[in-house]
């Protein structure tokens, strides 16, 4: 025990004292201030391309829409400059898109709409444009073009065109409001929603860095020869065991260092950067208004940190523990394997790709986070670390749920110990060319 504790406060100091430690722990929450605030600080709320009515409207209906659907585009983008009407029959659409296809390759206009029968029915419209991947710019076409369509067949239908302007601009703004097993969830909605997706991928940064932090300081002192005076004095079981968790509690000093420092800049310092808007968001949270703002990350500048359960709480630290342990066991594998910074790149991709995998279900669970997909997700043990935490901070998770994954990255982080253990004990002494996985097998097989 003496010896564990040696090597576990030489890793955890010698780490602390850095000044790159200190740096990275002061900048965090600044990073974190200039995530949440500075795209509404900047521009507000994204709106789409400036000029984004400034296109070519074809009008082959014979009904007349081009006409209302360049009087929606004047209206809903008053400072773009004007798009240009063409009508034409059914036999000359064809030629009048390829001119707005040269117009637009030339610059001469942003892009293209054809309105043909297919829109008159509210079956199709076609959009070709320079910014035909901007999500923004697309909808807002399409609403303007499918309130028009919806105007010119209730004015068929001899409604008065005063009421069909009405009818055209419904506004409709949805509440949401969450209900878990104890009622009406009074916390922020949009702001557990941030505050979710942070944890997820605050969890994610701080394995890849810190166990990579292992697997660098594995091959350093293999390449350097110091493992070979390490071990004649400490076991290596001891020597993994004191790496990991010295390493681990640095990764807990810094992220409760970040959250500390981040709800003191949120409560102090985010008005005097962003002003009017975290007060105006401020105001509409106590008023109950989902949004706060317009923004979720400018909603938790406003109001802080949503309220998490205690349980909640415990299940989140244990996540990042046990899944730290599990993978930097496997960081610390990978380091004692190989013989050079090239080597290790290539032989940690494996465990890379288990953690990136997580990440990349992230936006779908966000969407979805009572799916069999994000269930299924947040059960795996390599996953389980970074998504159940994202499931836990969005929905109500059932109790057996969390106990179960718990369950599993716990069963999971004792084979990855015993496993890397054993490679270790061999690896960390074994110098030349990089072992096969039949040579691997024998390591595992024959570690004592």
């Amino acid at each position: 025990m003496a010896k564990l504790l040696v090597v576990f406060r030489r890793e955890y100091l010698e780490r602390v004292r850095s000044k790159w430690f200190v740096l990275g722990t002061l900048l965090g929450p600044v990073f974190f201030l200039l995530v949440a605030g500075a795209p509404r600080l900047i521009g507000g709320r994204a709106e789409g391309t400036p000029d984004v009515a400034h296109i070519d409207v074809i009008d082959a209906t014979g009904m007349g829409l081009g006409e209302r659907v360049v009087a929606g585009l004047r209206e809903r983008f008053p400072l773009s400059r004007a798009p240009y009407l063409t009508v034409v029959d059914r036999a000359g659409a064809a030629v009048a898109q390829d001119r707005a296809l040269l117009r637009v390759e030339r610059e001469e206009v942003l892009g293209y709409l054809l309105l043909d029968s297919a829109t008159v029915k509210g079956d199709s419209v076609r959009y070709e444009g320079r910014n035909a991947n901007s999500h923004n710019d697309v909808d807002a076409i399409r609403g303007i073009v499918r309130s028009q369509v919806l105007a010119q067949r209730m004015e068929r239908d001899g409604i008065d065109p005063k009421r069909v302007a009405a009818f055209a601009r419904f506004p409709l703004e949805m509440h949401t409001q969450r209900i878990d097993d104890k009622g009406r969830d009074r916390g922020v909605q949009l702001g557990l929603i941030f505050l979710g997706y942070a944890v997820a991928l605050l969890l994610y940064m701080m394995i890849v860095i810190y166990g990579q932090a292992i697997m660098r300081s594995v091959l350093e002192e293999k390449t350097t020869r110091v493992a070979e005076v390490v071990v004649s004095s400490v076991n290596t079981d001891i020597l993994l065991a004191g790496k990991i968790l010295g390493v681990g509690l640095v990764a807990i000093t810094q992220v409760l260092s970040w959250v500390v420092l981040s709800i003191a800049a949120m409560k102090y310092g985010a008005q005097y950067i962003f002003g009017e808007q975290v007060q105006a968001a401020a105001v509409a949270t106590a008023a109950g208004s989902p949004g706060a703002g317009g923004s979720p990350g400018l909603g938790l500048l406003a109001v802080g940190l949503p309220p998490v359960p205690l349980w909640a709480t415990v299940a989140l630290f244990l996540c990042f523990v046990l899944g730290f342990i599990f993978y930097a066991s496997l960081f610390a594998a990978v380091g004692a394997m190989v013989n050079s910074q090239e080597d290790v790149q290539q032989a940690a991709t494996p465990v890379m790709l288990l953690l990136v995998s997580s990440v990349i279900f992230m936006g779908p669970i966000m969407a979805n986070p009572g799916s069999a997909m994000a269930r299924t997700m947040s059960m795996l043990p390599t996953s389980a670390p970074i998504i159940m935490p994202l499931r836990i901070t969005l929905v109500p998770v059932p109790w057996i749920e969390v106990v179960g994954a718990l369950a599993g990255v716990a069963a999971a982080c004792a084979a990855s110990i015993w496993l890397s253990g054993r490679i270790y004990r061999v690896g960390l002494l074994m110098y030349g060319k990089k072992p096969s996985l039949g040579e691997l097998a024998r390591w595992i097989k024959y570690a004592r």
